[in-house]
């Protein structure tokens, strides 16, 4: 999946897909201060440093919890 953005980072639909989980779940976890986000170019994004924990640990499920 490419991206107009740095690399360090990816937009929602993005993080997404590469948790595996909807784009609703991401929205929620976002609103819920469990997931970091940025503003970049005016845009909502996710650092790649906030999901590394996430995909490296416990997975999509912590967004569930």
């Amino acid at each position: 999946m490419s991206t107009s953005l740095s690399s360090s980072a990816h937009t929602i639909r993005e993080t997404a897909w590469v948790l595996g989980v909807d784009r609703a779940e991401v929205c929620r976890a976002i609103r819920l201060g469990k997931l970091r986000t940025e503003r970049r170019r005016g845009q909502l994004v996710v650092p790649v440093a906030a999901l590394l924990p996430l995909l490296a640990n416990a997975g999509p499920e912590v967004l569930r919890d």
